[in-house]
Formats: structure tokens, C-alpha cells, sequence
């Protein structure tokens, strides 16, 4: 580890300049002075004064009665400018002797210079944005802490080695398992205690959901839980309850039984009036269960390993490890990808090709990603409808199934049939954020962008790494708002996977900003989509898009940046 001198005032102001004059940053305005806020005063002396109000009131101008509870602006934009300057660190910035660092949780950035700057940023531990490190320095929570490394010592006397683990060589990887232990009460009030035991109840219901987990109950302790169930555990998930400064904070902890080492934490607070509620605790265990269920989660950390490395011919394989793949494509839109997945469950043995998850993941591969068959794409679609209509037949009550014939519909240009099955697979897991960010788009696209925005912000907020298809509804809110800055950052993420509605959102903000600049950018691949050539614009479109002021204004849109006519209405 290189040693680190502490860089100076001037250094940073250097780097901050730095960083400020580059062109993507100088893009985001709100950012780059978001970013000069933050560095100016630690740079003063004032850098634990930086908290989430001053930023929203100073910053992002809300009003003195700004609520950072309910309203997560500061949260978002700390999350873009996290990413911004990873990506300017990873390109233009990346022989700079002095790096400006954000925290994860924090607010207040740190400054390393030299090698060591490089080091801290590659070694840098990732924890959810959360106020989990003030809860770290309480006493509370480290008495907690050492309660739980004692009880999971109990769990790991039981166990012999290796009994745990999610890759089998002889079966290819299995689904990850999870005991759920009841949550300390640490709120002083005893009469809570059955109230905060209530939320292990509400995430084994909530994670239950998730057909890829395996969820035990263990109560109060070890004894609750047989110790044949305890030797297959592959992650315990512990937790307090906790009063921080007026509100009920719930901190949940998950640690690998086998190592009994904490990979994952998040707090979430909320007011004591709403916080000891069914409702309040229905929503808590939800924001957990989005991170915990969603495959880029803590908990399918073996499972993204499999994907990641070359699948061998022959090699073993599982429904669940060939589902990770096709979520792998499903996250990057990449046609390898999709060949992958789609290779992956052709080798599987007969039972569990056949399986409900498997086909209906498959009836997606054949319309997304198809393969060389026989017969012309008109076939491929009349094969993936035989395999939804036989994935519901034996997985009714599946609502991974239930989002894919949503998609299977949206693709066929059945708005109705899609918002149907995408409810059912929303009511089925709620905490689902494929299925809600796919319905908040398959809304936002119909007009409805109010009942898409929540769910939108579930997605794309509360669970883990968003991917960019997600980025579809905040770039339409954002145009909705006439916040053209915001939605040309969210539309320049989204078009890396929409490349035919994400280039034209682009080139609407840029239209609305007067920023020639991503006109330039996006307009030749707008014109150069195939879709689009074969059909026309807003014909193509109107496959997807079925709000008529959205297709107006878009319409508007592309004649001001130079489309022709005729390229608007059909094929070019």
C-alpha cells in the first residue's frame, strides 16, 4: 500500500478544476456545483456540517421545509455524481496525482494524492448509500455486532467445511440459501420487541417470493432452526431496531455462514409514528428484499461469478445458472449474452428445460436474442407463445413467469395484455424491480407517467446497480419537468440499451436545451436504425410508444434538429 500525503488546498482546487472543466461534467450543472459545494466547504473546515438539507437548500434550491426523508433528490444526484467521477477517473482523469472521492453514505468527499489515490479507489469497500457508518460509531450497534459474530459462532460449530456452497460441480450452480433471524430490539421500549420481530416475519414472506432464494425462519436463536437447515445456509441476515434522532432506524446485516464475515448492510430509517405500523414495516422489509431478491444483489454473488466465467461444453448446468445468464442479457441487451443464455438452456436435461421459469425465459431469448431455427421470425414468435402458454400452465402463480409473457405481449404490441401480466407479476413480488421497472416504463410509455413514477423510483433508487434500461421513465420524467440536463443524462444511459427510443429522448432534450452539441451525437444514430429505416420513425415507434403528446412532441423534436419528413413517416 503506497503511503498518502495528504494533498493541499491548492492541489485540490487544481483537481477540482480539473474535473469541473471536463465536458461531460460541465453536461451536468447541477452536478458540477453540487461537486464545488462539497469540496469548497471541506476545504473550509465545515466538512461535517455538510448534510443532506444543506445540499438540497443550497444547493438543489429546495425549500427551507425540505424533508430528506421524502424526498430523495440528494441521494439520486450523490449516485450520478459517484459514477461521474469514476468515469472520469477511468478515462480523461486517470493520471491525476490528486483524486476527489465521494463516499458511499457520505456527503463530505475525500482527497488522495499519488499512487495511493489509485489504491484507495480500487480497494475502496462498497457499502449501500445509508446513514449505516453513524450507526457504526454507536455502541448500540457494535454491541450488536458482536452479539451477532458470537451467535453465528454457535451456527459454524455445527457445520463441517464446504457443506454451503452454492456451485456444485455435479449439478452446476444452485440457488443461494438465507437464515432470517428475529431483529434486536435496541429502542428501549420492550413493548416494541414483538412489533420489530414482526420484520424477520415480513422478509421471509417478501424473499419467499423470490423463486432463486431459499429462506429459513430461525427466530430468536440457533435452537430455532434444525441443524440439518443450519448446515445448508449459505448467508444469515440479522438486524436492529434503534432510535436515531427521533426516528426508528432498522439496520440489517447479512453475513456468509461459512466465513462468518458481513457482506452486505443497510439502514433505513423512518418516523416512530409510521415505523411500528404493518404498513411502515411492509415497506422497510420491501427496500430490503429489493436488494436482498434482485440478482445483482449480495446474495447471488456465486451465481454471477458462474456467468462470468466461460461456460465449458458439456460443463454442468442449472436452471438457476442459465437463468443468471439470461438475466446477465437481459441487464446488457448484448446479442453474446443472449446466445449464452440461450445455449445454456438447449443443454439442459430434458425436466428442467421443461420447467416454467425455463420456458418462459426461453419464449423471451427466441423474440430478443433468437438462434438459428428454421422458418422466419413469424415462426420463432408462434414458438415463443407455445412456450409462455405452457410456462403458465405449469407455474401459474410464478411472478418471474408472469413478467416475461408481459414482455412477450409488450413485444407483440399488446399494451392491455402487457399491463395485465405485468400487475399480476408486481402483486406476486412486490419487490420485484425487473417487473417494476418494466411496468413503470410499459405506463410511462402509455401517458401514465404518475402511477409509472413510483414504481420507477423503486427500481432505479432502492435496488442494487441499476442497469440501463431502467433510465427509460426518469429520462420521460425528466422531459416532463423540462429538466433537459437531467434528461439527457438519463436518456444518454438508457439509449446503451434502447437504441431506438433511448438516441430520440436524447435528441428531444438536447431540442429542448439547444445542446447541438448531443444533437450531433445521437441524431446519425436515430437515422441509422434499422427498425426505424425499414419503417419510419414514428412508425416504429408507435409499437412501443402509445402516449400521442409523446409522439407529438417527439415528432416536433426530430423536424427542428433536421429530420425530413418522410424519414418520420415511413421507410428512408
Amino acid at each position: 500500500m503506497a503511503t498518502e500525503t495528504a494533498p493541499d488546498r491548492e492541489q485540490v482546487t487544481k483537481a477540482l478544476g480539473d474535473v469541473l472543466g471536463w465536458e461531460e461534467m460541465s453536461r451536468s450543472p447541477q452536478l458540477g456545483k453540487f461537486l464545488n459545494y462539497i469540496v469548497m466547504r471541506t476545504l473550509d473546515g465545515d466538512g461535517q456540517g455538510i448534510k443532506a438539507y444543506a445540499i438540497a437548500v443550497d444547493v438543489f434550491g429546495r425549500n427551507p421545509d425540505f424533508d430528506p426523508q421524502t424526498d430523495p433528490i440528494v441521494r439520486v444526484q450523490a449516485r450520478r455524481l459517484r459514477a461521474l467521477l469514476d468515469s472520469y477517473y477511468d478515462g480523461p482523469g486517470r493520471g491525476s496525482f490528486v483524486r476527489l472521492y465521494l463516499p458511499v453514505g457520505r456527503y463530505t468527499p475525500e482527497f488522495h494524492s499519488g499512487t495511493a489515490a489509485q489504491e484507495r479507489r480500487q480497494s475502496a469497500e462498497v457499502v449501500p448509500e445509508s446513514r449505516f457508518s453513524g450507526m457504526a460509531r454507536s455502541w448500540l450497534a457494535l454491541a450488536f455486532l458482536v452479539l451477532a459474530v458470537a451467535a453465528l459462532a454457535i451456527v459454524m460449530s455445527t457445520m463441517g467445511p464446504g457443506m454451503m456452497s452454492t456451485l456444485h460441480a455435479s449439478e452446476g450452480p444452485q440457488p443461494p440459501s438465507v437464515t432470517v433471524f428475529e431483529f434486536q430490539n435496541l429502542t428501549g421500549d420492550a413493548n416494541r420487541k414483538p412489533l420489530v420481530a414482526g420484520l424477520s416475519i415480513e422478509l421471509v414472506t417478501d424473499l419467499e417470493q423470490f423463486e432463486d432464494v431459499t429462506v429459513r425462519y430461525a427466530g430468536t436463536g440457533v435452537a430455532a432452526v434444525p441443524a440439518d437447515s443450519l448446515q445448508e445456509t449459505d448467508y444469515n441476515l440479522t438486524g436492529i431496531a434503534r432510535i436515531s434522532d427521533g426516528n426508528v432506524q432498522y439496520s440489517a446485516i447479512l453475513t456468509d455462514a461459512r466465513s462468518s464475515t458481513v457482506v452486505w448492510s443497510k439502514s433505513i430509517s423512518m418516523k416512530q409514528g409510521q415505523a411500528f405500523e404493518t404498513a411502515g414495516l411492509d415497506a422497510i422489509s420491501r427496500d430490503f428484499s429489493l436488494i436482498l431478491g434482485s440478482t445483482r444483489g449480495p446474495l447471488h454473488a456465486a451465481g454471477r461469478e458462474w456467468v462470468g466465467a466461460a461456460i465449458a461444453p458439456g460443463s454442468a448446468r442449472s436452471v438457476y445458472g442459465c437463468l443468471m445468464q439470461f438475466h446477465q442479457f437481459r441487464d446488457t441487451g448484448l446479442m453474446a449474452d443472449g446466445a449464452l443464455a440461450s445455449d445454456c438452456f438447449a443443454g439442459l436435461p430434458d425436466g428442467d428445460r421443461q420447467s416454467g421459469r425455463a420456458l418462459a425465459a426461453a419464449a423471451i431469448l427466441l423474440i430478443d436474442a433468437p438462434q438459428p431455427r428454421d422458418g422466419d421470425g413469424a415462426a420463432r414468435v408462434a414458438l415463443a407463445r407455445d412456450d409462455m402458454q405452457m410456462a403458465l400452465a405449469q407455474s401459474p402463480i410464478s411472478g418471474f413467469v408472469w413478467e416475461q409473457q408481459a414482455r412477450f405481449a409488450q413485444a407483440q404490441g399488446d399494451v392491455e395484455a402487457s399491463r395485465v401480466a405485468f400487475s399480476s407479476s408486481v402483486q406476486l413480488n412486490p419487490a420485484n424491480a425487473d417487473a417494476l421497472a418494466g411496468f413503470a416504463r410499459l405506463l410511462a410509455l402509455g401517458g401514465n407517467l404518475d402511477d409509472a413514477i413510483e414504481m420507477s423510483n423503486a427500481a432505479v433508487y432502492a435496488s442494487p446497480e441499476p442497469p440501463p434500461w431502467y433510465y427509460g421513465v426518469p429520462a420521460l420524467v425528466a422531459l416532463h419537468e423540462s429538466d433537459f440536463a437531467l434528461a439527457i443524462e438519463d436518456a444518454a444511459i438508457y439509449a446503451t440499451a434502447d437504441r431506438e427510443l433511448g438516441p430520440v429522448l436524447a435528441v428531444v432534450a438536447a431540442v429542448g436545451s439547444n445542446n447541438t452539441d448531443v444533437v450531433n451525437r445521437y441524431l446519425p444514430q436515430i437515422l441509422d436504425a434499422t427498425s426505424f429505416r425499414a419503417e419510419g420513425i414514428l412508425p416504429s415507434l408507435r409499437r412501443w410508444v402509445a402516449d400521442k403528446a409523446l409522439l407529438d412532441t417527439i415528432a416536433a423534436a426530430l423536424k427542428h434538429a433536421g429530420v425530413p419528413d418522410e424519414a418520420l413517416r415511413g421507410s428512408f
